[in-house]
């Protein structure tokens, strides 16, 4: 009873002096276990897990070293580093755990060959004396690289009029990943895709993409590709559609100008096919074939000259394992080629006439613009009724004097026909100031020259008093008329 009392006592006693030095000496707090928060690595391969001790007192003593892994809330020993007893690894890591540099401050391990059951919590330990246990833990996480591939339908894919169902066309899979991978689609194709996922027991996921879409001529032979994204790998693999349709039928060889004697014609029936297209067959609308053609495959050709026989509608019929389609093409005949060689020429011929006309015109209105005196002087060669400037008619009144008739002014107060009365008719009046050129008939002024046109310049002070207002020309105007006198010679 005396020893057992002697040792309580002894424990209480370390207890406070452990209190009391955690109090008072700093050191006791820097007391450290240091490793990596987090570690990861693939099946299979190696990871190194970090464990260093920061002991600043040397009257601290460690005892012992471990790695444990936590599971289902209790701890599990893997590895112990005892400087008196050595280094112990336990099953099931005895095969796979080597310490690197086992001490009193580092007790940093190697785990080989992981497998999925590794990963979880470890934890490293340090057992010290007087202080006691030091210790830090880590997450050691096990990747799982996934197994990739893509799967291709087998089944015969067939287009189909008037189709609606969509059907399987290739399947890409990524298996036993950890974590899921991302799985998708690279293509043109208008078609879906469904995912499907599968959890397995051990963690890895495995991710399952189907694509479908309704079979069509337009997807024949488009590419489809399948694309796997997995951490920083890329994995792709893709395929060419082989969609198999009816022939698309077309008739090529009628250009719209099939006239009456034209040799060499023929028609030729062009499909798209998958498979190929394996017969072909051609008939009229309304009738049979006339005896002047010859049918060899897919081209139908047209013996000797074209005559009207050969109008009429033609229909090729084309046939592959998959069905049967037809094209048709009406033909007309014409008496003569349209847009010949005749025919081109004269077009060409009008055109170039045309060009030559315009350019005439356009050449003569740029002169007409670069020298307006010379069209003025073209003008007045062109007609001799052009009026001449007032300035020239003052030096022409010198010549003419003789032509000239002289109004009386003193019968301006007379009504009209008491001046008509006492003036003798004279020849009609035209005003020319206002006109550039004359708009009379030739016939008019036919055998006249210039000179026939006379100009007078006229007082006209006395003609204010004229109650004719209307027609009384200001004080000192000019007064034009003019008498147009024929020369018999």
């Amino acid at each position: 009873m005396a020893r057992m009392g002697h040792a309580v006592a002894s424990g209480c006693w370390w207890a406070f002096a452990l209190s009391l030095a955690t109090l008072f000496l700093p050191g006791l707090q820097a007391q450290v276990v240091q490793v990596n928060d987090t570690v990861s690595g693939f099946i299979g391969t190696d990871v190194v897990l970090h464990c260093s001790f920061s002991n600043p007192l040397p009257m601290v003593r460690i005892t012992q070293m471990t790695w444990q892994k936590a599971t289902n809330g209790s701890k599990q020993n893997v590895a112990i580093y005892n400087p008196n007893m050595g280094v112990s690894v336990l099953a099931p890591y005895r095969e796979r755990v080597t310490f690197l540099r086992p001490s009193f401050t580092d007790g940093t391990i190697r785990l080989s060959h992981l497998e999925l059951e590794d990963e979880g919590v470890y934890i490293c330990e340090f057992a010290t004396f007087p202080t006691g246990n030091r210790e830090s833990q880590l997450n050691l996480t096990v990747l799982a690289k996934p197994t990739n591939w893509m799967e291709v339908t087998k089944k015969i894919l067939t287009a189909k009029t008037g189709q609606t169902e969509k059907v399987l066309v290739a399947t890409c899979i990524s298996a036993n990943g950890k974590p899921p991978s991302t799985v998708s689609w690279d293509t043109r194709l208008k078609g879906e895709a469904e995912f499907q996922e599968i959890r397995h027991p051990n963690g890895t996921v495995t991710v399952i993409s189907r694509y479908r879409l309704v079979p069509s001529r337009e997807a024949h032979k488009q590419p489809l590709a399948c694309v796997v994204n997995y951490q920083l790998d890329r994995f792709s693999d893709s395929i060419t559609l082989n969609v198999q349709y009816e022939p698309e039928v077309t008739i090529e060889g009628f250009d719209g100008n099939w006239y009456l004697k034209r040799m060499d014609v023929k028609l030729t029936c062009q499909c798209d096919a998958n498979p190929p297209v394996t017969h072909y067959q051609w008939k009229m609308l309304n009738g049979t074939l006339p005896s002047s053609m010859d049918t060899q495959n897919k081209t139908l050709f047209f013996k000797g000259p074209v005559t009207y026989s050969l109008s009429g509608t033609y229909i090729c019929e084309a046939t592959n394992p998959i069905g049967t389609r037809s094209g048709m093409v009406e033909v007309n005949i014409t008496d003569k080629p349209l847009g010949g060689p005749g025919g081109l020429a004269v077009i060409l011929g009008s055109l170039v006439s045309l060009a030559a006309a315009v350019a005439l015109f356009m050449f003569y209105r740029q002169q007409q613009k670069n020298n307006p005196e010379m069209d003025s002087d073209q003008s007045d060669l062109s007609t001799s009724h052009k009026a001449s400037p007032v300035e020239d008619r003052r030096h022409e009144m010198n010549h003419v004097t003789s032509d000239v008739q002289v109004v009386d002014l003193d019968n301006i107060g007379l009504d009209e026909s008491e001046m008509e009365q006492k003036l003798p008719l004279q020849t009609p009046y035209y005003d020319l100031a206002g006109h550039d050129t004359l708009t009379f008939s030739q016939d008019l002024f036919s055998g006249l020259e210039e000179t026939d046109l006379h100009y007078a310049e006229l007082d006209t002070t006395t003609l204010e008093s004229s109650p004719r207002t209307k027609t009384t020309p200001a004080p000192g105007e000019l007064v034009e008329y003019a008498i147009i006198q024929s020369h018999s010679g």
